[in-house]
């Protein structure tokens, strides 16, 4: 059984869901998962967890994600993108308007936190249903907003009416409504018109590997090299190594008393630790609490 992350690229046509299906089939391994969903259209980095791996699934979501998008002014669908019905589309005159300045002023105002409502078209519930099958049944209903962060935004290119630009978030933050935002405040309607994730934590595009690929990795039984181990992906966390005695609770997923962890000044209160056997075997992040003077298990992976 494979343990860890692997970087793959999703192609455009498949949903995540459909990523991991053909996976488990190329694997001849059920237990996998993603960390998030990638709109069918959509392209790019999707990091798939394989067996104890899976248990960094939830923990993943958390990071911060960087897109490259394309965004179409002067339209607004009720997808958001163009793969959407046509609800609005601007006057020539309105187009014509519009300024290089007015739109990047525009654009860079998005920089920073802002209240977000998620589309229709996605996968969130309400009362038990996804939004995007109320949509399609034909019903609407109301969304509340969501604080989200738009760390970095960076416009790439502008050819109005069309601006590509580079944008880091926070989690939760849909690309397709940011594009809608910015419509809406330009006053001419936007829509997402291309879209690629280039990063996710530290999963880069350019490591990212097709399916056709991984099925040629597995013919050629190197599936175990693109393999990221569980502990790779928490290099800000410190490391630390038990003391013999502290073996037994370590397995158990237990407290780990300061005295018995070795090769470490004191840790901050709250501080992350990677934690390891003495021979180096990774076991788990723990988080310090200093009253107590004790490390306390977070997340176990062995």
């Amino acid at each position: 059984m494979y343990n860890g992350i692997m970087n793959v690229y999703k192609e455009a046509g498949f949903t995540s869901h459909d990523v991991v299906a053909k996976l488990r089939g190329i694997c001849k391994q059920k237990k996998i998962g993603h960390t998030g969903t990638l709109d069918p259209d959509a392209v790019g980095v999707l990091p798939v967890c394989f067996g104890s791996g899976t248990k960094l699934c939830d923990m993943l979501t958390d990071w911060d994600k960087e897109y490259i998008a394309t965004l179409r002014l002067g339209v607004a669908t009720d997808t958001q993108d163009l793969s959407g019905q046509v609800l609005f589309q601007a006057e020539e005159e309105t187009l014509s308007a519009l300024t290089r300045e007015r739109v990047q002023e525009s654009i860079l105002g998005f920089l920073g936190d802002y209240d977000q409502i998620p589309p229709m078209y996605s996968a969130l519930k309400v009362n038990g249903k996804k939004l995007y099958e109320l949509a399609r049944a034909g019903k609407e209903v109301e969304r509340k907003p969501r604080r989200v962060q738009i760390r970095e935004l960076e416009i790439l290119e502008m050819n109005l009416p069309t601006v590509r630009f580079r944008v880091v978030c926070s989690k939760g933050t849909y690309i397709r409504t940011l594009c809608h935002d910015i419509g809406e405040r330009l006053g001419c309607g936007g829509a997402m018109e291309t879209l690629t994730r280039s990063r996710v934590g530290i999963f880069a595009l350019e490591e990212a590997l097709r399916l056709s690929e991984i099925e040629k990795l597995r013919d050629e039984d190197k599936i175990s090299d693109m393999i990221v181990p569980p502990d790779a992906v928490f290099g800000a966390c410190r490391e630390v190594k038990v003391t013999p005695e502290a073996r037994r609770l370590l397995e158990n997923g237990n407290k780990i008393p300061l005295r018995m962890l070795t090769g470490l000044d004191l840790p901050q209160a709250k501080e992350r630790l990677r934690m390891y056997d003495g021979e180096g075997r990774f076991y788990g992040i723990y988080e310090y609490h200093a009253g107590a003077k004790e490390a306390r298990p977070v997340k176990m992976f062995l």
